[in-house]
């Protein structure tokens, strides 16, 4: 069986260009996303150097105009994503740039991140938020659940939206739900890996399993799924981060966290989400495309994917487009395929 759906929108991504060309690229980048269904793209501000200037994003927006696919750019939210200074966000978004994100890095200091708030709600550019504390040991679940509750209390205060980043607890999803019911104006995204895996997947996997934020329990797994299900989740995004063999093949305490998503994730999705019942055909493709659009004000497109929710197939090196293959989908057997 044969279905047609809009064509897919990932809002978190690594391209790595400029800067990390090794570990991918805007043509390569474009092939994953267009093997994975995906019509448009956002790319993270943290290459090299990080796109925090107007100048760097009329740059990029103008290497994005003849790819098969469209690219957005993500604008930093300080300069150097060091989480002091202000980017100017107006000149940002005249220059071309669609959100604003520190994504990698934290802004660890609330004051900073308060104005970050107001300058993007003055701006009326969505911000896009990391909310996760790498200074806690071990990135255990408090890294995440404390920033989550912080950016939370400080988007009500000021009343201004946020979009949350990679959640990945049970309690992250509770406190957005929350924060949801009580009028907080926030929308939030996970990634296949964050209900598809659990953190056992390590002695398997090694590093190819470390991402930021970690993977975790079975409880927090399935309490994202139940976050999907009920719309605290809205969208569900790839954070696709490639890195190359050799820093992959790094002991776990040395090796970069991150994997690669664009080719599997919906994929993933259709085989977690659907073939479970969790959700419908329609909730399902919604978080992949109408969520992501209304997020990001984009217009609607007669961009479209046919897939058959229902083939078979094992994820093998030859199904990635992407420079990189640190993905733990390599050898899953999953239920759905783009075609």
């Amino acid at each position: 069986m044969r279905v047609k759906a809009p064509a897919l929108i990932d809002i978190h991504s690594h391209f790595r260009d400029p800067g990390f060309e090794y570990k991918e690229d805007i043509l390569s980048g474009s092939a994953a996303a267009l093997a994975g269904g995906y019509a448009a793209v956002v790319c993270m501000a943290n290459t090299k150097p990080v796109i925090d200037t107007a100048e760097l994003v009329r740059a990029q927006v103008k290497r994005f105009g003849n790819l098969p696919v469209r690219l957005y750019q993500a604008a930093a939210a300080t300069v150097g994503q060091q989480g002091k200074e202000l980017t100017d966000f107006a000149a940002l978004k005249a220059a071309g740039a669609i959100a604003i994100s520190d994504d990698g890095q934290p802004i660890l200091d609330a004051k900073v991140m308060y104005d970050v708030l107001q300058a993007a709600k003055d701006a009326g550019l969505p911000l896009m938020t990391h909310s996760e504390d790498g200074r806690i040991p071990g990135r255990g679940s408090a890294a995440e659940e404390y920033m989550v509750a912080r950016d939370l209390m400080l988007a009500e205060y000021a009343d201004a939206p946020v979009h949350i980043q990679h959640i990945t607890t049970a309690k992250s999803a509770d406190m957005i739900r929350q924060a949801k019911r009580g009028g907080t104006a926030v929308t939030c995204e996970t990634c296949p890996h964050y209900f598809m895996f659990t953190e056992e997947i390590r002695a398997e996997k090694g590093s190819i399993a470390k991402v930021f934020p970690p993977l975790r329990t079975r409880r927090d797994a399935d309490a994202i799924i139940e976050a999907l299900a009920d719309g605290t989740i809205d969208i569900i995004a790839t954070d696709h981060a490639p890195h190359s063999r050799e820093e992959k093949a790094q002991a776990w305490e040395f090796a970069p966290g991150g994997m690669i998503g664009l080719e599997t994730a919906f994929a993933a999705s259709l085989t977690a989400l659907y073939h479970s019942g969790a959700l419908t055909l329609s909730e399902l493709i919604s978080k992949f495309t109408d969520n992501p659009r209304k997020l990001l004000n984009l217009p609607e497109t007669d961009d479209y994917i046919e897939f058959d929710p229902d083939e078979e197939w094992t994820v093998t090196e030859a199904d990635i487009k992407s420079k990189s293959a640190n993905s733990p989908f390599l050898g899953v057997r999953l239920r759905g395929k783009i075609m």
